[in-house]
């Protein structure tokens, strides 16, 4: 009896004969030496993204060929999961109030860097290809269909940066919402394309009709298996899930099975997995912060893998001098196309000016749809222009995913969006005992009012107490002038209530002993765990000789992190409008 197992698993299961020990040799290859690139990447200021391409460039086909095409075939299941997390998690930004608030914007420059770079491509490619071939069929043919490939935008490199740089405002928005749109304007047009050269060139190809409702299928089938999925999630989440580790597992199930479920009926595998992360960013926001938390953590080395991988695909050495003129123009004339397009569309819909401005920056990328594309055209036409596209998109990718991360930085940089998706746990992480502040005072001003020498009377204590912010005083030796005690106020109440005797007491007579000491280097983690472990809400700064430069409180150092988080989202407030 057949196993109907065997009959719906895709084909990408199967290792292509290569062996499991070899795979996960050149796994951990891959993993090591994309993490290594990556990093150096990032140290020359480089997104790490362009790192890992070039990785993959350097071990696979344009060089030493460590990563053969039967391996690469073989790991072609690690691109389709990577595109569906990166599908899921664009899903996670397109909240239904932001598409309200900022819908008419996107359509406009989603139509106009779209269309654009249609034109402009189209009408370079044709007219040089005309001016060398000197056949007109030839050159409208091959300038309409690299004209439509070229409005698509790869949503992988684009977001990784914007990930990686921790971006928000409204450039990082309108880049969500466009490379999540545009690949569907790419579809339409190379099927109106392909349906004027088709008959041109004799080419094989189905009716404009037909490709039409081709295209409304898989729109809406991948939509309506997505969203599917995301209700069964959020279901289920209410129900079995009650830590960390569940629902991860459960949002990577179900993502995956959306994913194969996508493959075997040739639905768009990222649409689907975006409907996902769409439907619970909307319907479920209490719990989608958590998930998208969670997926996001466990994307890094999936991401290295994919882009890897996607150098490795590439060759260089494939083209013919020609062919290498008309892909210069390809990628001059997309760029051209791209920010005259984005720029009238952001103008036009009087969208911020960091908008206007930067995202063109942000636009550059091209990959899956355009090689996919482009491999429809080499079916297509296979007997006239499909090769001469397939060489020009491969080289034009390889071209722009080197580029493209580096604009989109310096997009988002000049924009001042980076840095800015934070959180409260985030700026903890990076923050120092000496970055916190209270007002114009540093905390950690040897001037500072929460130091008294050990021989200051009691009477004077409660009066700097009662007009300075501070609960606790770190009390100084008078001699070597290193610490030897602390005074809250809540144990100068108990002290108090002895009578008139009190005031005649001086700090060293009330002081308790510090059970803990922090210098100006100290993380927030770590003085946070010191509040924890000691049970204290306060903690002396010492320098290295032992000397107090003021005292650290728990209030003070909560009123700085949320200050600074209502500064981040007043400065955010500000670049909207």
């Amino acid at each position: 009896m057949n196993n109907p197992l065997a009959e719906i698993l895709p084909d990408f299961l199967h290792f292509n004969g290569i062996q499991a020990s070899q795979l996960v040799i050149l796994l951990g290859i891959i993993m090591f030496a994309g993490t290594l690139g990556g990093w150096l990447f990032k140290k020359l200021k480089i997104p790490q993204v362009v790192g890992f391409i070039v990785i993959g460039i350097l071990i696979g086909a344009s060089g030493f060929h460590i990563l053969e095409p039967k391996v690469i075939a073989a790991l072609d299941p690690i691109s389709t999961i990577a595109l569906s997390f990166i599908g899921f998690l664009i899903g996670g930004e397109l909240k239904l109030e932001t598409i309200k608030k900022y819908g008419k914007q996107f359509i406009s420059i989603l139509l106009f860097e779209a269309i654009t770079p249609a034109f402009v491509v189209g009408g370079i490619i044709g007219l040089v290809n005309f001016a060398v071939t000197k056949n007109p069929v030839q050159s409208l043919s091959l300038g309409l269909l690299l004209g439509a490939i070229c409005s698509a935008t790869a949503p992988a490199a684009t977001t990784d940066v914007l990930v990686e740089y921790r971006t928000r405002g409204p450039l990082t928005t309108t880049v969500y919402g466009i490379v999540a749109m545009d690949d569907a304007v790419a579809l339409i047009l190379y099927t109106i394309a392909s349906s004027i050269a088709a008959p041109l060139l004799g080419g094989h190809t189905l009716s404009f009709g037909k490709q039409l409702l081709s295209i409304a299928r898989d729109i809406f089938g991948s939509i309506a298996i997505g969203c599917s999925f995301g209700f069964i999630l959020k279901l289920l989440s209410k129900r079995v899930i009650n830590n960390d580790g569940r629902l991860l597992g459960l949002t990577l199930g179900m993502l995956f099975i959306c994913t194969g479920i996508a493959t075997i009926f040739n639905f768009d595998n990222i649409l689907s997995a975006m409907s996902i992360g769409f439907f619970l960013v909307n319907f479920m926001p209490g719990k989608s912060k958590q998930i998208f938390k969670l997926v996001s953590d466990y994307t890094p080395p999936i991401y290295v893998l994919f882009f890897v991988l996607v150098g490795a695909k590439l060759n260089i050495w494939i083209l013919t001098p020609f062919l290498g003129l008309l892909a210069i123009l390809y990628v001059l004339g997309r760029t051209l196309g791209k920010s005259l397009g984005a720029i009238f569309g952001a103008w036009l819909t009087k969208a911020p000016k960091s908008v206007q401005k930067y995202l063109p920056f942000c636009l550059l990328s091209q990959a899956g749809v355009a090689i996919g594309l482009s491999i429809a055209a080499g079916n297509d036409f296979a007997d006239s222009i499909g090769p001469q596209i397939l060489l020009i998109i491969t080289a034009t990718t390889f071209i722009v995913q080197l580029i493209g991360p580096v604009f989109v930085k310096i997009g988002v940089t000049k924009a001042g969006e980076v840095g800015l998706n934070v959180t409260v746990d985030d700026i903890r992480k990076n923050s120092r005992v000496t970055d916190v502040t209270i007002g114009n005072n540093k905390i950690c001003d040897y001037d500072s009012p929460a130091i008294v020498d050990e021989t200051e009377r009691l009477f004077n204590i409660l009066n700097m107490f009662s007009h300075h912010h501070n609960l606790n005083y770190v009390v100084r030796g008078s001699k070597d002038k290193t610490l030897v005690g602390i005074i809250s106020l809540e144990h100068l109440k108990e002290i108090m209530q002895i009578g008139e005797f009190a005031e005649t007491m001086l700090a060293m007579d009330v002081m308790e002993e510090a059970k803990v000491t922090c210098k100006p280097s100290t993380t927030l983690p770590e003085a946070y765990q010191m509040f924890e472990d000691y049970d204290i809400d306060a903690i002396p700064i010492v320098d290295t000789d032992g000397e107090p430069l003021g005292i650290l409180e728990k209030n003070t150092v909560d009123h700085y992190l949320h200050q600074r988080i209502i500064n981040l989202n007043r400065k955010l407030k500000e670049m909207d409008d």
